[in-house]
């Protein structure tokens, strides 16, 4: 069958192509009837476009046991970075657009997020505890230089004096600086940069818009030259193709000054799988099957398993293998496995202007 020019790899895009969702009804398949009717023409990458987000709420709650805050804020749906193996590429289904190229191209910004955050943090009986941006699409990508809702959100909580972790993959993460310095006085913020490799061929294929990763163990340096605590995220850790660069990552990253890591074994769900599997195919059809198999072989024989506990370890002895490098790399190098708890003793809801004083305060 015939590629349609939707599954040709575009330059600055990471899906190859633009595989409908699991809940779309009707699907489109190109046929070549031998009468060269099918002679595309080098196309351009598909530009990105930018939708308000109407949503009425903010903050997302967490059940799971694997993640360590019960609180989130993603600032966009869609992540213009591009990422192949990015797990959130799927709930771009449940707003009937392909977890493929719309992901990354058809933006939706939460243009009312700093209102909803001021608002939800006013309510009645609100326990403080650490919020986390950037848990599903990152909360830097391009688009946040001109549209700043991330910015908003940080000057809220800043007011607030609520404690927030953030993760990333961007050197803009910089820009914000001023407002990390002043949460930073009181423990009130923690930053993780995730860096998936240390070459940047393969970063460029596996993250095409996101910052290289010179640029990322940069921006960990001068995180805590602002006394900023910082972490490190080697993510996600793929067989064959990145996992051997583990104990680099995170020795690099020892020398930029974090004091926590992490790693996650990569993650396939849904859609994310066929995405992972076309985008392998094209950039590196010689491992493929190889890749694919030791998945699966910490997988229990599939591409991905979802209980608590497993999917972001998985299981078998290649799992078991990556979970003791990764435990000795902590050793040798006098990272913590966890930081210290962020500072949820100075939460203060402050006055809005034409608020009644309080007689009795």
């Amino acid at each position: 069958m015939t590629k349609s020019p939707n599954e040709l790899p575009l330059k600055g895009r990471g899906a190859i192509g633009n595989r409908g969702g699991r809940f779309q009804k009707q699907a489109e398949e190109w046929f070549d009837d031998g009468w060269n009717s099918l002679q595309f023409e080098t196309l351009s990458p598909p530009k990105t476009l930018v939708f308000p987000d109407l949503s009425r709420t903010i903050v997302n709650k967490n059940q799971s046991p694997d993640i360590p805050f019960e609180q989130s804020i993603n600032p966009y749906k869609g992540c213009e970075h591009g990422c192949i193996y990015c797990y959130a590429r799927q709930t771009h289904s449940y707003l009937d657009l392909s977890p493929g190229l719309d992901f990354e191209t058809k933006i939706f910004k939460k243009s009312q997020a700093s209102e909803l955050l001021d608002s939800f943090l006013r309510k009645k009986g609100y326990r403080c505890q650490p919020l986390c941006i950037g848990a599903n699409t990152d909360p830097y990508q391009p688009i946040e230089k001109e549209h700043r809702v991330t910015r908003g959100l940080l000057e809220v909580l800043a007011r607030f004096r609520h404690p927030v972790s953030i993760i990333t993959k961007s050197a803009l993460v910089l820009r914000d600086l001023d407002i990390f310095q002043d949460l930073a006085k009181d423990r009130l913020v923690k930053i993780f940069v995730s860096v998936t490799t240390l070459n940047a061929t393969l970063a460029h294929q596996l993250e095409p818009r996101a910052a290289a990763p010179h640029r990322r163990l940069d921006v960990l340096a001068k995180l805590h030259e602002k006394g900023i605590p910082t972490g490190v995220m080697a993510a996600p850790m793929i067989p064959a193709l990145n996992d051997f660069e583990l104990e680099k990552i995170i020795e690099a990253a020892a020398k930029a000054g974090v004091e926590t890591a992490g790693y996650i074994f990569i993650r396939l769900p849904h859609e994310v799988k066929d995405l992972f599997r076309d985008w392998l195919q094209t950039h590196y059809p010689d491992r493929a099957a190889h890749v694919m198999s030791l998945i699966q072989q910490s997988r229990n024989g599939s591409d991905y398993v979802a209980e608590f506990g497993e999917r972001m370890r998985g299981t078998g002895a290649y799992a078991q293998l990556l979970r003791k490098r990764f435990e000795v790399c902590l050793r040798r190098y006098g990272i913590a496995k966890d930081s210290p708890a962020l500072n949820t003793q100075l939460f203060s809801v402050p006055s809005r202007p034409g608020d009644q004083l309080n007689l009795f305060s």
